[in-house]
Parts: structure tokens; C-alpha cells; sequence
């Protein structure tokens, strides 16, 4: 039950060693974008590292961010850290199905090499940053094997559709970002997995950052990507149900219990219907997930990154 994904740059060793503590759900130990050309064996060396040292870590889990599929690095990426059996592999510029398929084969190939469980290791995607990634969502259908969650990619608009900027002159999101950011939720409901949202950039702005997350929760997200420690805790809010929330939910199912469970119930002078009934239980079994996991670490309270 993942809310937080901290993003930390691998060829840090005091940003990998400060984030176990951040209180995220999840780390993203980044080989491709954060991490600088000359850096990358640096890099591929301490987060294999990390994972041989917290081989097995329930919380937060750690997934590895691999170059692009497409790119002869990220082969070179997968023997490194395949070695210390991350419990997912996050793929850029993921272009659908068939990606995700073939990242699972090399992984495949690796778990037997280094002796792990078949299919122990996940695949975290992240989309919508080209056109073609755009219109393969719907590859995603259906249960696609290893895959965890999907990501949209946010911070710029798609490469190769001439827009420039990321959204309006009122701050809304322009129609090209809204687009993916919908396609990546209805893509994640089709293929039954986690759909994550973009990473907020300005993380000095704990305002936008809240009001974005919460909008994302509101709208069907479970999650959303860190790019620093101080907005774990905002995140890990936006995505825990409320009190309020949860005592709604239980009165409706108690309620359609008592009714034996029929196929519409008027509540308080509202229809509901087995839909509603579906949301309640993942709300209350999301919300019983979540108070389990939060007992497992507890966060630094200041300076994250120890700066």
C-alpha cells in the first residue's frame, strides 16, 4: 500500500542513507535522470549496495529507476541491481505493453541467474512523455504481468506535439498534460494497477503541493512521486482516508449488510448501489492497510537531506 515515492539520486550516499527515514512508502533510487554520465558506475555501485544492505526492507520498499529500455545502458543497469533484488524496477519512458513485457523477460532472466522467486520483481511504468507513449496507454488493459503502477509524466508536456509550457496562464493544466494525466488513470484502472501522480517540482511550495495532491486523490490516484523528503509527510495526508471518511464508508457497508446486500439501498435519501458499496470496502481496507504500514518507521523530523 504505496502513497509516496521518494525519487533520491543514487550516487548519493547520504541521500540514500537520510531517505530510509523520510517516511515514504517507497524509494526510487534513480540511475537515469538525477544521476550525471560521469556518476553512473558510481551510482549503479552504492545503490546496489543499498539494496544488498536492506535486502528484504517491507517499508519503504525500494524500487531502482532504470535508463530507458531503448538506451544500451540499462541493460548494464539490471546486472548491477538485479544483484540485490529490488522489489521493482521503474521504467521510463515506458511505450506499453510490449515494453513492459520485454523489461519483465530481462528481469526474468536475471531473478534465475541470482536465484530470486520468478516474478518477484515488479515493474513501476511511467508514460505520457512521448505520442506514441500517449496512445499506448491502452495497451495496458487486461492484467499485464509484474506490472505494479502506472505514472504520468507531468513536469513538461509530451516531446514531439510543439507545445511549450506545461499548462495555461492561469496555472490549470494545459488540455495536452490533461489529457495524459487522464489516459495514465483510466490506463492504470483498465490494467487493475496503482495509478501515480506526477511529481509536484517546486517542493518550497507545501501549498501547491497539498491542494495538487489532494486533487489527485479526489480524482482516483493512490499515489505520488517525491522529488524530496519534506513532501512525504503531505503526500502520505492527501492519500490516507480521513476519519470522516472512513466512518461513512463503514455505515455503508453495515448498512447494505443489514439489508442483506441488495442490489440498491437508499441511505440519508441517496441512492446507493454495488458500486458504492466496492469503493466503501477498498476505502476501509486501504485505510486498515495504511495504519498497519505507518507503525513500521518513523520519520526524521527536520532536515532531510542532512544539508
Amino acid at each position: 500500500m504505496m502513497r509516496s515515492y521518494l525519487l533520491v539520486p543514487a550516487d548519493s550516499e547520504r541521500k540514500l542513507a537520510r531517505a530510509l527515514t523520510s517516511g515514504a512508502d517507497a524509494l526510487i533510487l534513480d540511475l537515469a535522470d538525477s544521476v550525471a554520465s560521469r556518476d553512473k558506475g558510481k551510482a549503479r555501485k552504492l545503490a546496489t549496495d543499498f539494496l544488498l544492505r536492506h535486502r528484504g526492507l517491507l517499508r519503504p520498499r525500494l524500487f531502482v529507476r532504470i535508463d530507458a529500455l531503448a538506451s544500451p545502458l540499462s541493460d548494464g543497469d539490471l546486472d548491477h541491481v538485479m544483484t540485490g533484488a529490488p522489489a521493482g524496477i521503474v521504467l521510463s519512458a515506458a511505450g506499453g505493453n510490449d515494453d513492459v513485457v520485454l523489461l519483465g523477460a530481462r528481469i526474468a532472466v536475471r531473478e534465475a541467474l541470482h536465484g530470486l522467486p520468478d516474478g518477484s520483481t515488479r515493474i513501476l511504468a511511467i508514460a505520457g512523455d512521448r505520442p506514441d507513449s500517449v496512445l499506448a496507454l491502452g495497451s495496458y488493459a487486461g492484467d499485464v504481468p509484474r506490472l505494479c503502477g502506472l505514472a504520468w509524466c507531468g513536469s513538461r508536456p509530451p516531446a514531439g506535439i510543439g507545445r511549450q509550457g506545461a499548462g495555461n496562464e492561469d496555472g490549470d493544466l494545459g488540455n495536452p498534460a490533461a489529457l495524459v494525466r487522464n489516459l495514465c488513470l483510466f490506463a492504470a484502472g483498465a490494467a487493475h494497477v496503482d495509478g501515480i501522480d506526477r511529481p509536484y517540482q517546486d517542493f518550497a511550495d507545501s501549498d501547491g503541493l497539498a491542494a495538487e495532491a489532494a486533487k489527485a486523490a479526489r480524482d482516483g490516484f493512490t499515489g505520488k512521486i517525491a522529488i524530496h523528503p519534506s513532501q512525504v509527510e503531505a503526500i502520505n495526508g492527501a492519500f490516507t482516508p480521513s476519519p470522516d471518511e472512513i466512518v461513512v464508508a463503514e455505515s455503508l457497508i453495515a448498512a447494505f449488510r443489514e439489508a442483506r446486500n441488495p442490489g440498491v439501498l437508499a441511505i440519508e435519501g441517496r441512492a446507493c448501489d454495488q458500486s458504492d458499496l466496492r469503493r466503501a470496502e477498498r476505502l476501509v481496507a486501504r485505510a486498515a492497510q495504511i495504519a498497519q504500514t505507518d507503525q513500521a518507521v518513523s520519520p526524521s523530523p527536520s532536515d532531510p537531506w542532512g544539508e
